[in-house]
């Protein structure tokens, strides 16, 4: 099938090799180039990347409503969608059958943060699905569905690639449904869905006065962006691993840190001990919690 592709993260480009394997991918749609870091240097999606190595021509609109005559010339058969960061105009869904690929199981965690919403609240298991993209948040018709076991190492770094690798296996097999027009569209239960949030700076402070587990969880929500923190004095900390330790520090307070040779980092929480095993000081480098005690100042 010749498909448009709209997506802009890591999670659409992992979609987007397989798709390429398999079917025709007469464009990608991305986000435009965003200024990054201190120098405010623009900086293109790596799909965008991966788009022109391929040899596929690349749109970055800045509104996709002004745009509807150029993406109609295109003439795809079909829009898949994968993380493209923007809802479609209804004029666009008019065109042609547009299928999303979402990173829960439906109607469970609509929205745009579905990954890290499961790690933050601790689900054993989540799951991918396939719909029909519609006017709403997530609302449309399901087409395939694929659990997906959550372990307890797991982080969004970990988790968001399974996902994106399986979410891209079910779209296959959902164009291949469609193509042989042996699809079945079934309707989301609207009370059971629930919502995401987007994700501020400040979700990722770490309160000690939460039990250890729900601050582990953060950590593993946030790694990749924008990271857990806390603050020792006026330096931040960010945190990239840690782990519960049961049980509470005798004789401290809430939040207060004990290192013990220079080898544990420990804080006490709300509930039982938090132990920081990654983290990073103020223009520091990402460092093992040895490493870091070694050249650390308290």
């Amino acid at each position: 099938m010749r498909v448009l592709f709209f997506g802009t993260p890591l999670f659409s480009e992992i979609v987007l090799e397989k798709l390429i394997e398999k079917h025709e991918v007469v464009g990608v749609v991305c986000q435009p180039d965003k200024p990054a870091n201190r120098g405010k240097k623009l900086v293109s999606p790596n799909i965008k990347h991966l788009a022109e190595e391929r040899g596929i021509k690349v749109y970055q609109f800045e509104k996709l409503k002004e745009n509807l005559d150029v993406i109609n010339n295109i003439n795809p058969d079909i829009f898949v969608t994968a993380s493209y960061g923007k809802i479609l105009p209804k004029a666009l869904l008019d065109m042609k059958l547009c299928i999303n690929v979402h990173p829960s199981m439906l109607p469970k965690y609509r929205g745009a943060t579905p990954i890290q919403t499961a790690l933050l609240n601790g689900d054993k298991k989540t799951g991918v699905t396939i719909m029909k993209t519609d006017v709403g948040m997530d609302d449309g018709d399901i087409i395939l569905q694929k659990e997906v076991e959550i372990l307890d190492e797991d982080d969004y770094n970990s988790l968001m690639p399974k996902l994106a690798d399986d979410g891209a296996g079910l779209l296959l097999q959902a164009l291949e449904e469609i193509e042989n027009k042996t699809v079945k569209f079934i309707k989301q239960d609207d009370s059971k869905a629930t919502f995401t949030k987007l994700i501020q700076k400040e979700d990722a402070l770490l309160d000690f006065n939460e039990s250890a587990e729900n601050l582990v969880n953060k950590v593993r929500a946030y790694v990749e962006n924008p990271t857990a923190y806390f603050y020792l004095g006026d330096d931040r900390i960010k945190v990239y691993k840690a782990k519960v330790e049961a049980g509470d520090l005798p004789n401290v307070g809430i939040g207060d840190v004990v290192t013990v040779n220079k080898k544990m980092f420990l804080i006490k929480t709300g509930k039982d001990t938090l132990s920081i095993l990654k983290c990073q000081a103020s223009g520091g480098k990402v460092l093992d919690v040895k490493d870091f005690l070694n050249g650390y100042r308290f």
